[in-house]
């Protein structure tokens, strides 16, 4: 899925997955950090809930990252039957530590686990699809804490980069770390019987962050640039989805919510309206994006837009970057490059790196942009997060 986006840091992209709703709607603009007395609102139907609903055992393994101060907030109220893992990102991979305390959980219950948190999040995965009854459907939901920082993986994931160095090296091992984990995942499905009625759906939650590389897309992880906000992605699914394709048509992770619902043959009728929308004809006829516009925001006054090929973003400045702000020189380094100006526009279809700033050329378009902007955010409610 080359067009597939995603929110600029993981907390506002874990929401609208969960919600298909944009954070405009949801107010995780930002990330949910450590004890702040704040998540995603109680008032949102999850996807959990609604897989639930239909029939099927909900599970999570891996981080939540949508709060945790009151348990109406934790996993297993909000329609998972089982959790695993950790609430918050930035963990020690070995010793589950995040700022001094202890983050690690089964059921939401705190638990004492020895090893590296790649290899835990998978073998509670493939554990859930041993037990699951053969009668009843499994919507199992991993997000990893690899490849996010700090950047720990055991040594002899190094091995095969001795020609990297420094972070690069540790990264290199950590998403091989995640990549073989996923092939345990698919391995248990197939040993279960359950590879050819598994839909798979594989998606970053944000752009790379230093020390990778997003070329061509311009900048990183914090940044509404498309290196910020355009995801490694993809579905799998045997028989239904035809392999070897490379789909280019817009989406954005809010779709997976209805798409995964309706194929489920659970309800989209709530209190809370939808901004996803079904991507299933996208992904099995070619059909053209759903969507006449994509919005991307991490503020009321920080957001972007893409119309077809068009991409316009106003902005009041800088945005937000890692979980952990860098410091000094690394600081500099991030913000190579994400300069904000007022108004920006681009041809991605001519400049998929944004080099250059079309918006002065192209007044009407500019109008015309604005103008869908603001009716995507005409209803945007304020960012949730507190102190």
């Amino acid at each position: 899925l080359e067009n597939h986006y995603v929110q600029p840091v993981c907390s506002p992209t874990r929401a609208s997955l969960m919600t298909g709703r944009y954070v405009s709607h949801t107010g995780v603009y930002t990330v949910v950090r450590p004890h702040t007395k704040w998540g995603l609102p109680l008032e949102e139907r999850t996807l959990a809930n609604a897989l639930k609903e239909a029939g099927y055992t909900t599970a999570i393994t891996g981080k939540w990252h949508l709060g945790e101060f009151d348990d109406a907030c934790k996993p297993t109220a909000r329609g998972f039957d089982h959790q695993h893992g950790h609430y918050f990102g930035a963990i020690d991979y070995f010793t589950h530590l995040r700022d001094g305390f202890h983050d690690w959980y089964h059921d939401d219950q705190p638990l004492k686990e020895e090893g590296y948190s790649t290899h835990l999040v998978t073998k509670e995965a493939v554990r859930l699809i041993e037990a699951q009854p053969a009668d009843k459907p499994l919507f199992l939901y991993m997000p990893y804490n690899g490849v996010h920082s700090p950047m720990q993986v055991p040594d002899s994931y190094l091995q095969p980069y001795a020609a990297l160095s420094g972070a690069r090296k540790q990264l290199a091992g950590m998403v091989a770390a995640v990549d073989e984990s996923i092939g345990q995942v698919v391995a248990a499905l197939e040993k279960k019987g359950l590879r050819e009625n598994t839909l798979i759906v594989f998606s970053s939650d944000n752009g790379g962050p230093p020390p990778g590389k997003n070329t061509p897309l311009r900048d990183f992880k914090g940044s509404l640039f498309e290196g910020g906000v355009r995801a490694a992605a993809f579905a799998n699914w045997p028989g239904q989805i035809s392999a070897g394709q490379r789909l280019t048509q817009p989406m954005h992770i809010i779709d997976w919510y209805p798409t995964i619902v309706k194929l489920a043959g659970g309800t989209l009728e709530q209190k809370l309206p939808l901004d996803g929308r079904n991507v299933w004809p996208l992904l099995t006829e070619k059909a053209a994006s759903p969507h006449d516009a994509i919005l991307s925001a991490q503020s009321i006054d920080n957001a972007a837009v893409r119309m077809g090929d068009w991409k316009l973003i106003v902005s009041k400045g800088d945005v937000e970057g890692d979980e952990a702000p860098a410091k000094g020189a690394k600081a500099k380094r991030k913000a190579k490059g994400r300069k904000y100006e007022p108004v920006m526009l681009f041809n991605l279809a001519v400049d998929p790196s944004e080099t250059t700033n079309l918006a002065r050329k192209e007044p009407d378009r500019v109008a015309t942009m604005r103008a869908k902007l603001a009716e995507l955010l005409q209803d945007a409610v304020p960012s949730g997060a507190k102190p």
